[in-house]
């Protein structure tokens, strides 16, 4: 079947009521229903500030959902996408110890025991299974939480949804943790093309075994709610009886949870606040109930019920975190993510993307979208401004972000900004870790077009952290005058620049005349290839724009000493974006079985790499699906000798050099890599490097 004509649309809603109901129910996560009740009473909107806790934060509810669907991508949209496959999506993205997961331990976190299965090289969906981990392990409720997007790309195809969803599930999960995840993916699928809830819930009951645990307490709480349609709290105390934490063992059964999510949707009648209410003052896993509730009904009432209550989105603005070993997505936005997900729904489909407005990162062209970008709000910043959606003077159908300034006395000046890499709030947030890399690097161009209504001074800028890991490096293009109605496009490349890694951009403006008025924003982007040394500097921050996936990272001289234990570790900088491009170090291998530099990394095992190995031979090699050699010679090393590598990669040639020699000059045409990071590459032993140098390819 075709797409719903406002499918974009409704995957966005669905993107951001699965972020804002985590967000919602994450500062009382694990709370019992008595006491959110005594110290919360009904929650009605976000109380992080009550409870002293910051609202964007990392949280494997959104991490999981929005990375373990990148397996899809992976295999080219492979409509018979195994279980295995996803589990080596989890290998590859997830930084054991440090990324998306509760690191519980075996037994005791079911992520973490599936991981560990994994790694053992029990594949999917033995990992996850029953008899592998037991039946309590494997009914927790990580499978459920982590469904959604599987349903947002089956637009009004349930069926498909929960054959995914079973798929995906079972990486890690088994029993009635895989219904529950078939029922939560099929009703949002449903969602696309039906508006009623009880048909929602009667399509995915029939996708699973009628005498399911799951469908009895779907049929039960249904049952519960005609009885007294206006009492949640009477149902709450009917699951708490018969489906509650002390029936089900573990940490986080996915049976008492499902019954609240079908509580909310029955007692909430359909409306985004009213259930987000419901489900979370009724307690247990906030924050996942409240997300899959919030993407549901995102789904299914579109960004207008999103918009019915509170302002939901203003405090959010669109911004959300994805750490894994692809360190150049964690810094995202809702909308870029809804992109992710609609386009891979339109390549099962056999359809070409979309890429609004030729593909600019920051394009707002869904309704009220911002993207992250908000006032900056630096002492230097003396100016007033506010940002919000709205479309071009004169053109209502062409969406742009709407710069409201005022007070540009002489002297003032008004910024707004968005994220390009952790800001200072978010480098020791607790909870789950932050693995970022920055998304834009010295050297890149930054394009933008700006349309103002009145007579304003106007450039670009980016902002990175200094020598004190303060926020207080700035550096802008040259400014340009603006009249009014007049039309402007950016074109700047980002200098070199004395500090860390870059962490804002967006745009300052100035008037010496003072008066206020509106520049509309109609997109902000960057491209190319970064020019660009990383080496240690000042601060310890410039060790964050790092994704850390070795055992151990000392500055024991060298600013980059690397220790693995066991298996292959590497340390990644950069993004998927880059493709052409040449990368260099400086490698002294020590007691180490192979040592090296990767380039077109796309996570832990997806790459290109260049290595010495411990049998006094160079190998290229390309990881996917496994270890391919490229290309091997003999290349007699020492340890503790350093020797200058480098990778060029054009197209599908990778050339591989070592001390000005060419080793290899290799095409790979079949399912090549055509982007991503550069790491330093460390296997059972001890490396070290000055400087990596990444640059454009001459």
């Amino acid at each position: 079947m075709g797409f719903p004509s406002d499918y974009v649309s409704r995957v966005y809603a669905g993107v951001l009521g699965k972020i804002i109901g985590v967000y919602l129910g994450r500062p009382f996560e694990g709370w019992t229903y008595e006491r959110i009740t005594d110290a919360l009473g009904e929650v009605w909107y976000y109380v992080h500030e009550r409870l002293g806790k910051p609202l964007v934060v990392t949280d494997d509810d959104i991490s999981g959902t929005f990375t373990f669907l990148r397996a899809l991508a992976d295999y080219d949209a492979d409509p018979d996408l195994t279980p295995e496959q996803i589990g080596q999506t989890w290998l590859n993205y997830i930084v054991e110890d440090r990324a998306i997961l509760w690191w519980g331990g075996m037994g005791m976190s079911t992520e973490h025991t599936a991981y560990l299965r994994l790694k053992q090289g029990i594949k999917a969906p033995l990992s996850g299974a029953m008899a592998t981990n037991s039946r309590v392990v494997a009914e927790q409720i990580g499978a459920q939480i982590f469904i959604d997007g599987w349903g947002m790309i089956c637009p009004g195809d349930p069926e498909r949804a929960a054959s995914f969803a079973r798929r995906a599930a079972s990486v890690s999960h088994d029993g009635e943790a895989i219904y529950a995840a078939q029922v939560i993916a099929a009703m949002e699928a449903q969602a696309f093309v039906c508006a009623e809830i009880p048909e929602l819930i009667d399509t995915a009951l029939a996708l699973i075994p009628p005498d399911a645990l799951i469908a009895r307490l779907i049929r039960d709480v249904r049952q519960w709610h005609s009885e007294a349609p206006g009492d949640w709290r009477r149902t709450r105390e009917l699951v708490a009886a018969h489906y509650g934490y002390d029936r089900y063992g573990g940490n986080c059964h996915v049976v008492p949870n499902h019954a609240l999510i079908h509580l909310a949707l029955w007692h909430g009648e359909g409306d985004f606040q009213k259930s987000l209410m419901i489900v979370n003052t009724c307690g247990w896993d906030t924050d996942c109930n409240s997300g899959n509730v919030g993407c549901l009904l995102g789904i299914l009432r579109g960004l207008e019920g999103i918009m019915a209550g509170p302002d939901w989105r203003g405090p959010v603005a669109d911004r959300l975190y994805l750490p894994t070993a692809d360190g150049g997505r964690c810094i995202t936005d809702a909308v870029r993510e809804t992109y992710e997900i609609v386009n891979l729904a339109r390549q099962l489909a056999g359809e070409p993307p979309l890429r609004p407005k030729e593909g600019a990162r920051f394009h707002f062209t869904l309704p009220g979208s911002v993207q992250g970008f908000q006032p900056d709000e630096h002492p230097e910043a003396r100016g007033v401004a506010s940002v919000c959606h709205g479309s071009l003077p004169g053109d209502p159908s062409h969406p742009a972000l709407c710069i409201c300034y005022t007070h540009l006395a002489r002297g003032r000046v008004a910024r707004v900004a968005t994220r390009t890499f952790l800001p200072p709030e978010a480098v020791k947030m607790p909870g789950y870790a932050v693995l970022a890399c920055p998304t834009l690097y010295p050297g890149q161009t930054v394009r933008a077009r700006v349309v103002s209504t009145d007579s304003v001074d106007c450039r670009l800028y980016v902002r990175f952290y200094d020598a004190q890991d303060t926020l207080e490096g700035y550096v802008g293009s040259p400014p340009v005058s603006l009249s009014p109605r007049q039309v402007h496009r950016f074109e700047w490349r980002v200098p070199d620049i004395p500090g860390g890694p870059i962490a804002e951009a967006g745009i300052e403006l100035a008037s010496d005349t003072g008066g206020s008025g509106t520049l509309y924003l109609d997109y902000l982007t960057w491209d190319g290839i970064p020019e660009v040394t990383f080496t240690r500097r000042e601060g310890r921050i410039w060790r964050r724009a790092w994704v850390d996936a070795v055992d151990s990272w000392l500055e024991w001289g060298e600013p980059f000493r690397l220790v693995q234990n066991e298996g292959t570790g590497l340390l990644i900088q950069g993004t998927r974006e880059w493709d052409d491009y040449e990368v260099s170090a400086d490698v002294t291998p020590h007691m180490v079985a192979a040592a090296g530099l990767a380039g077109r990394v796309q996570g832990l095992r997806r790459y290109y790499a260049l290595l010495l190995c411990r049998d006094n031979r160079a190998r290229l090699v390309k990881a996917l699906d496994g270890d391919n050699v490229l290309g091997e010679a003999e290349f007699p090393w020492e340890f503790g000798l350093t020797y200058q590598m480098s990778l060029r990669l054009l197209g599908t040639r990778i050339q591989a050099y070592v001390d000005g020699q060419l080793l290899f000059d290799v095409e790979d045409t079949v399912r090549p890599l055509t982007g991503g990071a550069v790491a330093l590459v460390c296997t059972e032993g001890r490396t070290a490097t000055q400087a990596v140098t990444v640059r454009p390819v001459a």
